[in-house]
C-alpha cells in the first residue's frame, strides 16, 4: 500500500510541477526574446554650403548612418543600447562632422572640377587628390554646416519609431597614445520611443559561470549590407550561439564577460540571453585582428547584466521586462510548446493585436493556425495511463483495506483480554452466544456472565452503562457476528468501552488460555 502512495505521489509531482523557467527550448527561449530586439539606426544628414571660387553652393552630402542593436528593457517605451551606436547622433563627434563636410568638399567641389576635365570619379586618383587639397582649404574658410541628427527604432514589423537618449554613458575610447579617454564609461545608452506597448525583455540575476550557453541577438552589418539578400533581413534579427568563455576587465577596469557566440560589427548593443530567455550580458566590442583589423571570431565580449541593472537604477525603469505583450506572448508560446494548440491560437492573436505584425508572433499564430486546421497524431498518454490505474489500484485496494479496518476496529485478539486483566482494567466478560450454542457447549470464559442476545435485542440488558467498565463479549458465530451485533447494540445504549475477542470462545480456546464447566453441568 505504501508503494502505491509513493508511486501516485511522484506521478502527480511529474504531472502538476510546472517546467521551470531554465527548461525552456531553444526556439522557445527566442520566441521569447527576438520580438524585443530591434534595429537602432544613427542618422545624421547636412545641409552645406560652400564656396569653392566661383560663389556659394548648397549641397546636401550623402547622410552618415550608423547601425547597431538594441532591445526594449520596458514595454512602455524605453529602449538599451551601446552608447557607440548612438553617439554620432547625440554628441555629434568632431570626426562626424569632417567626414561629413569632406563629402560635401567633394559633391560640391571636386565633382564638377572632374567632369570640366572629362575625368570620371576615381578614374585619376592622382588628380582627384590634388584638386581636394587645393580646394579644401578654401572651402572650408567660408562653409556654413547645417546638420540634422536623428535615431530610430526599427521593429520587425515595419515600424520606425524616433528616439530620444535619455541617458548616456559614453563608451570607451582610446586617444591617440593608446591610452583611454578621461570620459570613458559604461558604453550604455538609454533611449526613449512614443509611448506604447512594446516586448520587452527582463534582466537576469543569476550568477554566471563558464561554459553556460549564451545566445546573441542583433542586426550584423554584414547581412544588412549583404547584396544577395532581401532588404527584410533589416526586420529580423540574426541569433548567433555559444557560451560564456572567460571573465575579463577592459581597459579602465570594467568588467567584461567574454563568449564565443560569433558577432560582427551591427550587433553591438545587442542582447545576448540564456536559455531562460532572460539578458546575461549587452555586446559591447570584437576582437580585432592586429594586421587587417578583420575580426577575429571567437573573442567577443558583453557588458554584465548587474552593470546593466546598475547603469538603469536611477531612471524611471523600475522593472525589468514588463509588458502587457509579455503575458499573453509568453502563455501563448507555453501553450504552443506544449501542443495546446486552441490555446495558443487564442493568446498569440492577443498579443497580435497588442503589437500588430510583428515577424515572429505572425510565423507563430500561422503555424499554430495549421496546427488547429490539421491535428497532428499525438502520442498515447502514457504518464496518464499510469496514473490512472495507479489511481485505480489505490482506490481498490484502499476501499478494501477501509472495510477490513472498519470490520476489525473493535476487535482483539485473544491474548491482549488476558493483557488488560494484568494491567488491572477488569474487564467483564460477556458470553452473548446464541441460546443453541450456549446450551450444547459445556464451556464458559472464567467469571463471563451471561447475555443472551434476544434479551439484549428486547432492551433487557442486566448491565450498568455509566461505571464505563470495559466489556468483552464473545460468542461461537462465524466471524464473530453475534458479538459484533451485540457489542453495536450496547454502544447504541452508552456502553462506550466495548471489545471483541478475534475468534470468540474458539480463539480463546486455540491459544490454550484458561476456560471453565458451566456450573450448573456435571
Amino acid at each position: 500500500m505504501k508503494r502505491l502512495l509513493a508511486g501516485v505521489v511522484v506521478t502527480l509531482a511529474a504531472l502538476a510541477t510546472p517546467m521551470p523557467s531554465s527548461a525552456l527550448s531553444f526556439k522557445e527561449a527566442i520566441l521569447r526574446a527576438e520580438p524585443a530586439t530591434a534595429l537602432i539606426t544613427a542618422r545624421i544628414d547636412a545641409e552645406v554650403t560652400i564656396n569653392c571660387g566661383q560663389g556659394p553652393v548648397t549641397v546636401k552630402p550623402r547622410p552618415f548612418v550608423e547601425t547597431g542593436t538594441g532591445w526594449f528593457v520596458d514595454g512602455r517605451g524605453w529602449v538599451v543600447t551601446n552608447a557607440h551606436v548612438v553617439d554620432p547622433a547625440h554628441r555629434l563627434p568632431p570626426w562626424v562632422t569632417h567626414e561629413l563636410k569632406k563629402m560635401a568638399i567633394d559633391q560640391a567641389c571636386v565633382e564638377p572640377a572632374l567632369q570640366a576635365q572629362n575625368i570620371a570619379r576615381g578614374q585619376r586618383p592622382d588628380v582627384e587628390e590634388r584638386l581636394r587639397r587645393d580646394m579644401m582649404d578654401r572651402a572650408m574658410a567660408g562653409m556654413r554646416f547645417t546638420p540634422q541628427a536623428q535615431i530610430t527604432v526599427l521593429l520587425s514589423n515595419g515600424a520606425r519609431l524616433p528616439a530620444e537618449v535619455k541617458k548616456f554613458s559614453p563608451p570607451l575610447l582610446l586617444d591617440t597614445t593608446g591610452k583611454p579617454d578621461k570620459d570613458s564609461g559604461r558604453d550604455l545608452a538609454l533611449l526613449r520611443v512614443p509611448d506604447g506597448v512594446y516586448p520587452a525583455l527582463s534582466v537576469g540575476t543569476r550568477d554566471v559561470n563558464i561554459g553556460d550557453p549564451v545566445h546573441i541577438l542583433g542586426f550584423p552589418g554584414v547581412v544588412l549590407s549583404h547584396e544577395l539578400l532581401n532588404q527584410s533581413v533589416t526586420l529580423e534579427a540574426s541569433v548567433t550561439n555559444g557560451a560564456i568563455s572567460g571573465f575579463k576587465q577592459d581597459a579602465i577596469g570594467q568588467d567584461v564577460l567574454q563568449s564565443d557566440a560569433p558577432a560582427a560589427h551591427g550587433n553591438s548593443g545587442g542582447p545576448a540571453i540564456r536559455d531562460d530567455a532572460s539578458l546575461v550580458g549587452v555586446m559591447t566590442f570584437v576582437s580585432l585582428s592586429p594586421s587587417g583589423g578583420a575580426i577575429v571570431q571567437g573573442f567577443n565580449f558583453l557588458i554584465p547584466a548587474r552593470d546593466v541593472l546598475k547603469f538603469l537604477a536611477d531612471t524611471p525603469v523600475k522593472k525589468t521586462g514588463e509588458s502587457p505583450f509579455n503575458v499573453v506572448w509568453d502563455a501563448g508560446l507555453m501553450a504552443f510548446f506544449r501542443d495546446r494548440d486552441e490555446l495558443a491560437v487564442q493568446k498569440i492573436q492577443e498579443a497580435n493585436r497588442l503589437v500588430p505584425n510583428l515577424a515572429d508572433v505572425k510565423r507563430t499564430l500561422a503555424e499554430a493556425e495549421e496546427r488547429v486546421k490539421n491535428p497532428r497524431p499525438r502520442p498515447f498518454p502514457w504518464a496518464w495511463a499510469t496514473l490512472g490505474v495507479t489511481l485505480l489500484s489505490v482506490g481498490t485496494y484502499g476501499g478494501m483495506w477501509g472495510r477490513r479496518w472498519w470490520r476489525n476496529r473493535f476487535r482483539v485478539l485473544p491474548t491482549q483480554v488476558i493483557g488488560f486483566i494484568e494491567n488491572g482494567l477488569s474487564p467483564l466478560l460477556v458470553d452473548v452466544r446464541t441460546k443453541t450454542d450456549y446450551e450444547t457447549s459445556p464451556l464458559t470464559l472464567p467469571g463471563a456472565v451471561r447475555l443472551d442476545p434476544d434479551d439484549a435485542e428486547k432492551g433487557r440488558i442486566p448491565l450498568d452503562a455509566e461505571t464505563g467498565q470495559l466489556i468483552v463479549t464473545y460468542c461461537t458465530s462465524p466471524e464473530e457476528a453475534t458479538s459484533a451485533r451485540i457489542a453495536q447494540l450496547l454502544r447504541q445504549r452508552q456502553f462506550t468501552n466495548v471489545r471483541i475477542p478475534k475468534g470468540g470462545l474458539g480463539g480463546w480456546t486455540n491459544a490454550r488460555l484458561p476456560v471453565e464447566a458451566k456450573s450448573h453441568l456435571p
